[in-house]
């Protein structure tokens, strides 16, 4: 009963007999436990017969007193099954389940043909006592997400294929709102610019995907793939009609989506850059397949605390970090657990946690990191010092 189930599943999908053996005596666990118990108790029965009579003939022979006798005889067939008929040898199964199992695969068969009759109706009476037969079969052996989880934690794999599994179980219980770029740092067309600034941007971009919009996003229109830009970079007395040709219709998304949904969004629309709209409509900011993708197998980067422009680290130990940066982009790149559950950037956490806008520079503790606010402009942490302190264990 204890052996892995999952890994006989996977050694009798290799021809291995005796996991086979195994899972055909564990398909039927009723019949499986009634035989073991009907000989279990059939011998112990049996036992306890023997040494009262056995007890009695030395009480006979010796003179002593029958209930003496018998007392001794039962206090030592009991050490006796304790000890090498249920504590030694479950305790050892236990250990070695799988081992155990393969050689009882071999006689627990027998046995059940033997005393069939027996386990039968053992079987049917506990039945209809506690109505078992009416509990479904169709979730024995399933998992759990929290359960896989769990197992994901434990399991032989190397850490970077753990951490993208682990990533895929925890796309549920990340939302867009966690991941997207915030509006402030959404780079875009504005038609109401002039068309030389529009084709510098369209020439300099590093982005694949721009949003084209009016006066401000709120009014976007549409979305540009810049390698379209390549078709009309190069003429002269390009306009914004000729760029308006190759907008696509915009592709809106609630901010509340689950990033697994989110996902298969993606895939079934064939699109990968998403406008996320809060409850009233408002466009709070983007969304991208890659910034899903890279919640699952992480930064593009190989050191991204070295090539991210907005963390700078300092020889004291400190990291300069800009306000706008969000929590998650920080926890992910120095490996640091800076609280997730309400502010999403780091402007918004250190502001949440004074609960009023600071007029000068000053320095805070949040559980096992010091804060230096450095820059205070429109409002917003501009940019903090930041160091996580040693904790003794």
């Amino acid at each position: 009963m204890t052996a892995n189930r999952y890994r006989l599943k996977h050694r009798a999908k290799l021809g291995d007999h005796s996991a086979q053996r195994i899972l055909h005596l564990l398909s039927q666990p009723d019949r499986l436990i009634g035989v073991i118990l009907v000989g279990n108790n059939t011998v112990n029965t049996l036992a306890a017969t023997v040494a009262t009579l056995i007890g009695q003939e030395i009480a006979r022979r010796y003179g002593i007193s029958n209930d003496t006798s018998v007392g001794v005889a039962a206090g030592v067939l009991t050490f006796i099954l304790l000890v090498f008929g249920e504590v030694g040898p479950k305790t050892f199964a236990a250990k070695h389940p799988e081992r155990v199992a393969g050689i009882a695969s071999f006689i627990l068969p027998g046995l059940l043909k033997v005393l069939y009759p027996a386990v039968w109706l053992l079987t049917l009476v506990t039945n209809l006592l506690f109505r078992l037969n009416r509990i479904g079969n169709d979730k024995k052996d399933k998992l759990t997400r929290d359960e896989l989880h769990t197992i994901l934690q434990d399991v032989f794999l190397p850490n970077k294929h753990r951490s993208m599994l682990l990533g895929i179980l925890e796309l549920d219980n990340i939302t867009v709102n966690d991941i997207m770029i915030p509006r402030q740092e959404v780079t875009g067309l504005n038609m109401e610019d002039d068309i030389e600034d529009i084709l510098n941007l369209l020439r300099t971009t590093h982005h694949t995907r721009l949003p084209v919009f009016r006066g401000e996003l709120n009014q976007t229109i549409g979305i540009l793939h810049t390698r379209n830009a390549t078709r009309f970079l190069g003429q002269e007395n390009v306009s914004k009609a000729d760029i308006m040709q190759y907008v696509r219709d915009p592709y809106y998304v609630p901010e509340s989506t689950p990033l697994q949904a989110q996902l298969l969004q993606f895939q079934k629309q064939k699109r990968r850059l998403g406008l996320v709209v809060d409850e009233y409509g408002d466009i709070q900011g983007i969304v991208t397949l890659e910034d899903i993708l890279e919640e699952i197998v992480g930064e593009f980067t190989t050191n991204v605390a070295d090539q991210h422009q907005d963390i700078t680290p300092h020889a004291d130990g400190f990291y300069v970090i800009d306000g706008s940066l969000s929590l998650r982009d920080i926890n992910r790149s120095l490996h640091w657990q800076l609280p997730t559950d309400g502010a999403k950037t780091l402007s918004g956490l250190i502001l949440e946690r004074l609960e009023t806008i600071p007029d000068a520079a000053l320095g805070l503790r949040l559980e096992d990191y010091l804060i230096e606010v450095m820059q205070i402009r429109d409002n917003m942490i501009k940019s903090a010092r930041i160091k996580r302190l040693e904790v003794s264990p």
